[in-house]
């Protein structure tokens, strides 16, 4: 049953194997988010589960609406009411500064939303770079003052030690005259220009992860090059983990090393990106794949397309959530019961009845 298609290749930049990685400093297991309204309750995540690794680039893919920013916001714990995680660990292990001891473990599920601790990492230890900058940034407020004021919430140091490091840091992201631009408004800024300061803000507290939530989206593609390039790099310096969100899969190829596909709050398939692009077990992401345009598409014809749409978050179907767009659909098999996710030994682990046996079941309550 596997089709074939045409997929961008992962370039430039070498794919290192998961195993070289070490121990996850990220471990989401059974993750559950639920929005509880008068109208039903929104399962937004429901029972998903990664590993982001030190030094890593972790895509999170999918259609907009599959929960892929509702999961890593739960994991900040930047869900607003009604929403709130109902189940599932969130594993965060803080390396030492200094290698000598194995660092703090901590389950983040577990810890007051609004307490300090959770104030601490967010930020600190793990860093967002927001979809949109131009909402993150007050425009009563320089980008240096905002910068400083973060740097000096998770590292408390003078103002003049800040405010060099907030310069440096626009600096390391390629600002422009990083002195002149510390003084300007989010305002006075290009998209582009805008989008290095809030990656620069993020780098102000040498985070061990970055969660880019779709940040090339409202930029042009030359500028979205110049920021994936940039990324890459300073991960690479840094050695901090990346969780990239997006739904555009030639970003992911070019910038992943671990990709997991979301569809209606569930992971379909995750491994590594050559395997995912080149070799898809899930027909969500051959369907994904297939509707990628390639420089080796015939002219004048049209792209394939995922049959039907996602459905209502208050109507979900039984069984697999894709079978009712799935050209392998199994009537009586894919609509009874939520397919396990299950690995054959090739670390690319799959929720589809057409790679384990019926019996295998997720727990739908």
């Amino acid at each position: 049953m596997q089709q074939t298609h045409t997929a961008p290749e992962p370039q430039p930049f070498a794919v290192r194997p998961r195993a070289d990685f070490g121990e996850p400093i990220l471990s989401v297991r059974g993750l559950k988010t639920h929005f509880v309204m008068d109208e039903g309750t929104v399962r937004a995540v429901d029972g998903v589960s990664f590993d982001v690794h030190a030094g890593e680039v972790v895509g999170i893919v999918g259609e907009s609406g599959c929960g892929k920013s509702v999961a890593m916001k739960s994991v900040l714990r930047l869900i607003q009411r009604p929403g709130r995680i109902v189940a599932g660990e969130i594993v965060y292990r803080r390396p030492s500064r200094d290698g000598t001891h194995p660092g703090l473990e901590l389950d983040l599920a577990k810890l007051p939303p609004l307490g300090r601790r959770i104030r601490m990492i967010r930020g600190g230890d793990i860093a967002l770079i927001p979809q949109e900058p131009m909402a993150s940034f007050s425009p009563l407020h320089t980008i240096g003052d905002q910068i400083v004021e973060a740097i000096q919430l998770h590292d408390p140091m003078p103002t003049a030690a800040a405010r060099r490091r907030a310069v440096e840091k626009l600096r390391e992201v390629g600002m422009p005259s990083p002195e002149q631009r510390f003084q300007a408004y989010s305002w006075q800024l290009s998209g582009g220009l805008r989008q290095r300061a809030i990656i620069a803000m993020a780098l102000s507290c040498s985070p061990s992860i970055l969660v880019a939530d779709e940040p090339t989206t409202a930029i042009d593609v030359t500028t979205q090059a110049q920021v994936l390039q940039l990324l890459r790099v300073l991960q690479q310096e840094h050695g901090s983990a990346i969780v990239f969100i997006t739904h555009d899969l030639g970003v992911i190829a070019q910038l992943a090393d671990h990709v997991v596909v979301m569809y209606l709050g569930r992971v379909m398939e995750q491994g590594p990106v050559r395997a995912i692009f080149h070799a898809p077990r899930h027909p969500y992401t051959r369907a994904l794949l297939h509707s990628v345009p390639s420089v080796h598409s015939e002219a004048r014809v049209q792209l394939p397309t995922i049959a039907g749409g996602i459905p209502h978050p208050l109507h979900r179907p039984p069984g697999c959530p894709f079978h009712p767009r799935c050209p392998d659909f199994m009537p009586g098999t894919c609509d009874t019961a939520v397919p396990a996710m299950v690995d054959d030994g090739s670390g690319q682990p799959v929720a589809c009845y057409l790679h384990h046996d019926v019996a295998e079941a997720d727990d739908v309550g």
